[in-house]
């Protein structure tokens, strides 16, 4: 008895560490990207740092600046680095392009194209913890220029004279007026990104970020002034070597090997930011010019219907328009903003049968209400008798995309779960529409379909679709290839829903927030070694949790793959 518990024990740990290590390998896979590019971040820091602080060319400008000039170097390079990084995350038009190629053939790949987003913040915060580094860095040189004013090498200056105050340096040169002007534009871009900013107004957030125009301009200016200079001729004069004025009568003989050939040359570094810059500009600027033509006609406004709890659903009609379920277009109108564009998830796709496609967009902010209105105008009062037919005037829309999102996966797994909130809903809505309609050619075996909804009123959005699809998988006698659960979590003032056409999913329908770690368990008893793609699309609160469970082992051996959809 004691050898087979023991035996068994053995095996138990031997599973719970190969479970382990599968886990630490998928998630070492994962962060693959991630890992790079903080690899390469280091060794640019690294490599910059050494090269000033060893450099012999850089040798009088090391004693009089110190550590200073080494730390503002080191972060000069990684912000060239993710200043030229930040733009491709924005080259939506090109991302989708190479997700669709069949080049791009892994998963892992696809999935990385996913975080496009989350890579451009991580940029962005990186170019603001290194802007306060190199600024912080620039400081202290500015006091050692005025401090150890060199009498010896004039060249190697930056004040003009011993003690003159750094406010003027910084005032009176080009490197330090583009400076300020820079660090005051990524301050605005900076705090105007936050949520609370993006939520309370969206416009400031817009127009702020598109400041980056004016950013780069000035970038490329900042390096113009060749604040720091390096040693030309090192061969003719060694870091250290004695001028006739330092020879001393004792020791001739040494002095006369280490004096100096000639006098110490300096000039400044060619300016290089640009090389790292111009690139991914020119790339980014040639897609939005691409963006810009495609989206140069406005679309059709076929219908407009108003759903409960603000939603608002639009039919609209455009030539040659072609979208795959999960992608996303930018509507921008002009009757609201010239300049905003916002964008918003297809419920619906166009067809061969079908030309149209839709969106459904929940009324919150001031873009919002004002397309709203214009969209349905409230009925004149004033009129004293109505015509018999009105014809509704709407609003010229323009349209930009479509582009990818990880929503496109879901049918690239044998198993998929999408986990809806709220509105969260509508990417998911096209891949209803794609399964209702009868699109083929992809992998998925079982759909998993949950939806969390504070008011019963929100099911209606897409109510008539769940049936539909419901009944259509009856008749072919596929009932477990959709697996539906609907929660609502406001229990004031429930009601059913009562009409006789919407008992699939009354039947369906709890009440409560769901208990994500049962369900999870329950489907990866019901898949069994298999690779589940999780799909999101909600609240951070749901997403934490989902994330938090799909990294976690399991003992049915199921693998979850989390893929988070989210916008603005």
């Amino acid at each position: 008895m004691r050898e087979d518990f023991s035996s068994c024990c053995l095996f138990s740990n031997k599973v719970a560490s190969t479970q382990r290590g599968l886990t630490t390998r998928f998630t070492l896979k994962r962060d693959q990207g991630q890992i790079l590019w903080l690899g390469a971040n280091t060794w640019l820091f690294m490599k910059t740092f050494l090269l000033y602080f060893t450099g012999q060319q850089y040798h009088y400008l090391y004693k009089m600046l110190g550590l200073g000039m080494c730390i503002s170097r080191a972060s000069a390079s990684v912000l060239n680095l993710n200043c030229s990084l930040v733009l491709l995350p924005m080259c939506r038009s090109l991302l989708t392009f190479v997700r669709g190629t069949h080049a791009v053939s892994s998963r892992e790949t696809r999935r990385l194209l996913d975080k496009s987003k989350t890579f451009h913040v991580a940029c962005g915060v990186s170019i603001c913890i290194f802007s306060v580094v190199h600024v912080s860095a620039h400081l202290v040189n500015v006091v050692n220029f005025s401090v150890s004013y060199s009498d010896d090498f004039p060249a190697l200056n930056l004040a003009r004279y011993k003690g003159e105050d750094p406010k003027l340096i910084i005032l009176t040169t080009i490197p330090g007026v583009t400076g300020l002007f820079l660090v005051l534009i990524l301050f605005l871009m900076f705090t105007s990104s936050s949520y609370c900013v993006r939520l309370f107004n969206y416009e400031i957030f817009w127009y702020t970020h598109n400041l980056f125009i004016v950013f780069y301009i000035i970038l490329m200016v900042h390096m113009v002034g060749g604040a720091l200079k390096y040693q030309t001729n090192i061969e003719a004069h060694p870091p250290g070597c004695l001028t006739a004025n330092q020879s001393s009568t004792s020791q001739r003989r040494e002095d006369e090997e280490r004096r100096c050939g000639e006098e110490a040359h300096f000039q400044p570094h060619y300016p290089q930011t640009w090389l790292w810059v111009s690139g991914p500009l020119c790339l980014y600027c040639a897609e939005r010019f691409y963006r810009y033509i495609r989206s140069s006609d406005p679309v059709t406004i076929v219908t407009v219907i108003r759903h409960p709890c603000d939603v608002v659903e639009l039919r609209m009609l455009k030539k040659n328009f072609k979208a795959r379920p999960g992608q996303y277009v930018v509507l921008n109108c002009p009757g609201v903003s010239s300049f905003e564009n916002h964008p918003f998830t297809l419920t619906t796709c166009p067809t061969e049968k079908k030309e149209t496609f839709g969106i459904h967009l929940r009324v919150v902010g001031d873009w919002t209400e004002r397309f709203t209105q214009m969209l349905l105008p409230q009925p004149r009062m004033d009129l004293e008798i109505l015509p018999m037919v009105q014809q509704r005037r709407y609003p010229k829309l323009y349209i930009d995309g479509p582009f990818g999102s990880p929503s496109e996966e879901v049918f690239n797994y044998d198993v998929s779960v999408c986990v809806a909130g709220g509105i969260g809903v509508t990417p998911f809505a096209c891949v209803l529409h794609a399964l209702l309609d009868g699109w083929t050619g992809f992998r998925l075996q079982r759909l998993y379909f949950v939806w969390v909804c504070r008011e019963l009123q929100s099911f209606y959005w897409f109510s008539e679709l769940l049936c539909a699809l419901h009944h259509k998988l009856w008749q072919e006698n596929r009932p477990d290839y959709f697996n539906l659960k609907l929660y609502v979590s406001q229990k004031d003032n429930l009601q059913s829903m009562s009409e006789e056409k919407y008992r699939p999913l009354t039947s369906r329908l709890l009440v409560g927030r769901p208990r994500w770690k049962l369900l999870f368990d329950e489907i990866g008893k019901t898949n069994k070694h298999k690779r589940v793609g999780v799909f999101c699309c909600g609240p951070k609160g749901i997403s934490k949790t989902l994330h938090k469970l799909c990294n976690s082992a399991r003992s049915s051996g199921t693998t979850f793959e989390f893929n988070k959809e989210s916008f603005g």
